[in-house]
């Protein structure tokens, strides 16, 4: 559990409670896969992924080592490892350094089922280097509430940092190595699914004890009081909030919760909840297909034309014109 500050710990009079409002955000999160691929290559290799950076991309190296190259940082994942990339991005793949790069969806592939493939080429090189196996899946990644926390995050998260304080991962990780020689029936759909176990693991781990150095945003929902209010903010969005009612949910008078607000997430109370409900009704729209109508329901908006109004204020943009962009 995360270790707390003192003045926190006088608050709530249990450190135990101190994640409460993390872990109802979490429930928010949604990893689903679009793109799950077995990959089998011998050495030398170099693939390339592109990933959308609305996209996370997941690797677990089922036999390797391969390194990770992402811009000009380099890694070796051995055998066992697993790394989110949460925003996507341009990386590779390489059997080692001086291997050139090709594209992923240049290499063979074996349609298996809906969106999942077998990758790979070559056989092992004469010195008998076995291949290197990989499973490989790019991933929607929505958090809901912890939205925020996207940009927060490293460029690769790694499960080893992990493994020590969240031992019960390292199951799903030998469940992943043994299903991914994809010999038993329905291989393809249980290494989907523990893929986007694995990477919500990831995610969580981060949130709970690895990200304090991101400042405001966590340090407000790792503070019980202010998290509490956060917490029910995202979890009716489209209420009456007031910075009374805010106050309220955190047991304070007005003048001390927004003081407190502000000083701790840079932004007044009433203008996060724009900020979350614009963006809430952005993804609806752009992603989701949520009519203009219903958004502004859920939203609290009294008409439509009220919360078309209040989106350009705080986008630039109408409603009409995100959708039409999609």
């Amino acid at each position: 559990m995360i270790d707390q500050k003192s003045e926190i710990l006088t608050d709530i009079g249990s450190p135990a409670r101190s994640s409460e409002w993390i872990n109802e955000l979490l429930l928010g999160m949604r990893l689903s896969g679009l793109n799950y691929r077995c990959v089998q290559m011998a050495p030398p290799f170099g693939i390339r992924f592109d990933t959308d950076s609305q996209c996370a991309q997941f690797h677990f190296v089922a036999q390797g080592p391969v390194m990770l190259r992402l811009g000009d940082e380099e890694q070796v994942l051995e055998t066992g490892d697993a790394v989110l990339l949460p925003r996507g991005g341009q990386h590779c793949l390489l059997s080692s350094p001086e291997v050139e790069s090709r594209d992923i969806g240049q290499i063979g592939a074996l349609p298996l089922c809906a969106g999942f493939s077998c990758v790979g080429e070559g056989s092992p090189t004469d010195g008998g280097v076995p291949p290197v196996r990989l499973f490989s899946g790019c991933m929607q990644f929505d958090l809901g509430g912890m939205q925020p926390l996207i940009p927060m995050m490293p460029a690769v998260m790694h499960v080893g940092t992990l493994l020590s304080r969240y031992p019960e991962m390292l199951p799903m990780l030998e469940a992943m190595a043994r299903e991914s020689g994809l010999e038993r029936a329905g291989a393809a759909g249980i290494l989907s699914r523990l893929a986007d176990v694995v990477a919500a693991s990831i995610v969580r781990g981060w949130v709970e004890c690895g990200c304090a150095e991101v400042g405001g945003w966590v340090e407000a929902l790792r503070d019980p009081r202010l998290g509490r209010v956060i917490a029910a903010v995202h979890r009716d969005p489209g209420r009456d909030w007031t910075v009374a009612a805010m106050a309220a949910e955190m047991g304070s008078s007005r003048s001390v919760f927004a003081a407190r607000f502000r000083s701790s997430l840079g932004i007044s109370p009433l203008g996060y909840v724009t900020q979350l409900r614009m963006r809430l009704a952005t993804q609806w729209i752009a992603e989701r297909q949520v009519s203009i109508e219903q958004v502004a329901e859920r939203l609290g908006y009294g008409s439509q034309a009220a919360f078309s109004r209040a989106f350009k204020r705080a986008t630039g943009k109408t409603p009409g014109a995100v959708r039409q962009a999609e």
